[in-house]
């Protein structure tokens, strides 16, 4: 079907996803979709227009078939003479534990192992099969959610080292061409579930939608999808640099956004930067599109999720609610993706992860950036602060050693000590006491090994 590899062409040279040298890893579920994506990509690069670094296959052991599909995936790698790597998680667990839904969970395992893979492969980019009508559910999805310009744009071609090359095709176009060519894939019987809103979209209401309203209803909504994101990046770019005229921090738990500043701005970049700003102070608690109208309407004063509004002459003051609480109602854990960022409102600071392929001679740790040993920090990591009874070993140390003690040997004072962010991996071990230690069984004993790069930076 040359029509449907001329369409990926296409769409690769018009969003830069790959060139000649780019080594690209091929995220593999079984579906018609992926593999599908997998022979399209075979075909490129026979013709040398990308490279192949391997597949890869996330094993979320959530159904009866789930190890049989790995073996599928492992048996295409190896009819396409590919490398290929397999990651089992208990994502039933991790949903539970983390107190989000299971799609949650095995999304944030998918795109957590993506990184490290392609930190092992020393891949370009990983490419997923998501197609057109998986951009159309995605709009529908966040529509019926009430999301903005940013939510409508749906799935980018590119994200990060994420690349989308099928985004341009139907899902029928893929399985037509596996089926052409007498290609197996997998059939994945939790798509039946209409319990799962993606899978109520797709069996349900698209359906619907093309039979009654508009038959080109898939291509309809991915055009819109398209045209929302190209929207948003320009309202995302002049809110950006607008906002470093607007927004002021007069100290760690307030900030004060001047009205008048707000109302020379084209409505929707006000709004976003509005937006921005209470997500800030409210510590990322959830802030819809009233507590954005409130906020820019506000004459009085008014509360909002974690923080409070106030209207003081020509500046909008919100003010966190963490600075006028206890301690044990002061306590903060967020999760820390790999790659990722997490902005601290409680300690007025962002740590963030990177992974590098190796520690190298120009990375040394200081206070405000730790070089740990990859394959020894268990995701999920998260950020937190102390806990009674927290312990740990400090680097060069033999025996573990209270946190307490640790800050009185550091001459941490005690009114800041809740304000020092901890990195923790998924069993709550101490990784890093942020701006002063790591903990001894992360450090680097190989510096050709994979690492990951934590940051402490102050806003």
């Amino acid at each position: 079907m040359a029509g449907l590899l001329d369409r990926v062409r296409a769409t690769i040279r018009a969003h830069d996803l790959a060139r000649q040298d780019t080594r690209v890893l091929l995220a593999v579920s079984g579906g018609s979709d992926s593999v599908a994506l997998a022979h399209l990509l075979i075909e490129l690069a026979q013709r040398g227009e990308l490279r192949l670094a391997g597949i890869i296959h996330v094993n979320h052991q959530l159904r009866p078939a789930a190890a049989d599909d790995e073996a599928f995936c492992g048996a295409l790698a190896a009819r396409l003479g590919l490398p290929f790597l397999a990651h089992r998680a208990d994502v039933a667990t991790r949903a539970r534990t983390e107190r989000r839904s299971v799609e949650d969970a095995a999304r944030a395992v998918r795109y957590e192992f993506f990184e490290r893979a392609r930190v092992r492969f020393e891949a370009d980019a990983i490419a997923l099969g998501h197609t057109r009508d998986d951009q159309a559910e995605t709009f529908l999805l966040r529509l019926l959610r009430g999301a903005g310009p940013r939510g409508l744009s749906g799935m980018h071609p590119r994200r990060g080292h994420v690349i989308r090359p099928v985004l341009d095709c139907r899902r029928h176009e893929l399985q037509s061409f596996l089926e052409d060519r007498r290609v197996p894939f997998v059939h994945d019987e939790s798509n039946a579930d209409v319990s799962i809103p993606r899978n109520r979209v797709r069996a349900e209401l698209l359906p619907l939608l093309e039979r009654r309203f508009n038959p080109s209803i898939v291509d309809v909504l991915a055009d819109e999808a398209a045209l929302a994101r190209d929207e948003w990046q320009w309202v995302e770019a002049a809110a950006r640099e607008a906002g470093a005229a607007v927004v002021t921090r007069p100290s760690q738990d307030v900030w004060a956004l001047d009205i008048e500043g707000l109302a020379r701005l084209p409505l929707a970049v006000a709004r976003v930067i509005v937006r921005d700003a209470l997500l800030q102070a409210s510590g990322g608690r959830p802030i819809s599109f009233r507590h954005v109208e409130e906020a820019l309407r506000l004459t009085g004063s008014a509360d909002a999720p974690g923080l409070r509004m106030e209207r003081r002459g020509q500046a909008l003051v919100l003010t966190s609610r963490g600075a006028d609480r206890d301690r044990s109602a002061n306590l903060f854990r967020y999760s820390l993706s790999i790659p990722g960022e997490v902005a601290l409102h409680e300690a007025g600071c962002i740590v963030s992860a990177e992974p590098a392929p190796s520690a190298g001679s120009a990375i040394l740790s200081n206070s405000d950036v730790a070089v740990l040993q990859l394959d020894r920090c268990h995701p999920p990591l998260a950020v937190r602060n102390r806990r009674p009874g927290d312990r740990f070993r400090p680097l060069g140390l033999r025996g573990r050693k209270k946190l307490q003690d640790y800050f009185v040997d550091k001459k941490v004072p005690r009114d800041a000590r809740d304000q020092v962010p901890l990195v923790v991996d998924d069993a709550d071990r101490i990784v890093w006491v942020a701006g002063l230690g790591i903990a001894d069984e992360f450090r680097v004993t190989d510096p050709a090994q994979a690492v990951l790069i934590l940051r402490l930076r102050q806003v």
